[in-house]
């Protein structure tokens, strides 16, 4: 039997060794095309939550009558065969396919385990951290956007394409983010860590409407709203009714008097949202003119490049050694990092300590 790989794993090891393997995956399109002399091909798009792949299956290819009788609409199949660079990608020689079983694609929509321990400490790591914030307005907002929208934020992607671009993406993009604002009020005191924070959490909260995946699905469905309006507007919109629900809590009748006021604070976390894009010509409407808006700004950028960089590591193909073909929307190609220097090296290095005696 041959390995099961992850879509992901596929295209790490396909393009240098081209062995029998097999993946698991969601037929998330499938068209009939013609070839320049009117032959019949099929071009399907195979995803497993990790990466997506291309399969063009020409009339020469013995799988063409299976894929031919696969169902339209939502299908999972596991394909193997001798996966090798092509003219048109990697593509599996000798391929068989077969339909998964429910079981088996429950198991794949929940991801690998590791993927699953990883997204679950993420999401209680956003819980545990919006739960210290020390502000009750903000506090409380935080609190109501989990508990009303908890299960759709933990199937959204962080984008469609470059960065965190998978189910549960923008739970990783929001917990690193986190942890970033935590270090970086650490080192920058009078940076108001509440309000950056719960700024991280919303900064991309539209996007529960603009990159939610299926619940049943590794499809990424459009919706009218996200295409109409944009994930930062919907954001500042959804922030607003929050805000509203809050504020219609027994508890809000004790801040009145709080300060700053209520009002105040609910003004900067609308612009930490609005202008976390951080330039006119990348969708923000405004400019970052507050500390945190600023910061957030540069967190949430640094974080998306570092995973742009992470994703070229591990799926571009390699043009020399330690050059990788660049992954948009990067400009460049990718050098392989400096490893770190060896601790037990630098320990033998290190001259003895003077003797007393």
């Amino acid at each position: 039997m041959p390995d099961l790989l992850t879509i992901a794993q596929l295209k790490q090891v396909a393009n240098s060794t081209p062995q029998p393997y097999a993946i698991q995956a969601q037929v998330d399109g499938a068209q009939e095309k013609q070839t320049q002399q009117g032959k019949p091909y099929f071009e399907l798009r195979l995803t497993d939550g990790s990466e997506a792949i291309l399969w063009r299956v020409f009339d020469s290819n013995p799988a063409f009558e299976a894929v031919r009788q696969l169902p339209r609409g939502a299908v999972w199949i596991e394909l193997s065969g001798l996966w090798e660079a092509g003219k048109y990608g990697l593509e599996p020689k000798n391929a068989e396919l077969r339909r998964l079983t429910p079981d088996e694609v429950s198991a794949l929509l929940h991801g690998t385990e590791e993927q699953r321990i990883a997204q679950a400490a993420d999401y209680g790591e956003i819980v545990s951290r919006i739960a210290t914030v020390h502000d009750p307005r903000l506090k409380l907002l935080g609190e109501l956007f989990l508990e009303k929208f908890g299960e759709r934020f933990r199937r959204t992607a962080a984008a469609r394409e470059y960065h965190h671009a998978r189910r549960g993406g923008l739970v990783e993009h929001v917990a690193q983010m986190m942890r970033a604002a935590a270090a970086i009020c650490s080192v920058y005191p009078k940076l108001n860590q509440d309000l950056l924070i719960v700024g991280v959490l919303f900064h991309d909260c539209g996007k529960l409407w603009e990159n939610a995946y299926a619940e049943n699905s590794f499809t990424m469905p459009y919706h009218l709203h996200g295409e109409m309006l944009g994930h930062i507007p919907l954001g500042l919109e959804l922030v607003n009714k929050l805000w509203r629900d809050a504020m219609e809590k027994p508890e809000a009748a004790a801040w009145l008097h709080l300060e700053p006021t209520s009002d105040h604070v609910r003004l900067h976390l609308l612009h930490l949202i609005a202008a976390h894009h951080g330039e006119y010509q990348f969708g923000s409407p405004v400019l970052p003119k507050t500390p945190e808006a600023i910061a957030l700004h540069h967190i949430d950028n640094i974080d998306a490049k570092l995973e742009m960089f992470r994703r070229g590591y591990s799926t571009s193909a390699e043009l020399a050694p330690g050059i990788f073909e660049r992954v948009r929307p990067l400009p460049q190609n990718l050098i392989e990092p400096l490893r770190h220097f060896p601790l037990s090296m630098s320990e033998e290095t290190m001259e003895p300590e003077a003797s007393d005696e």
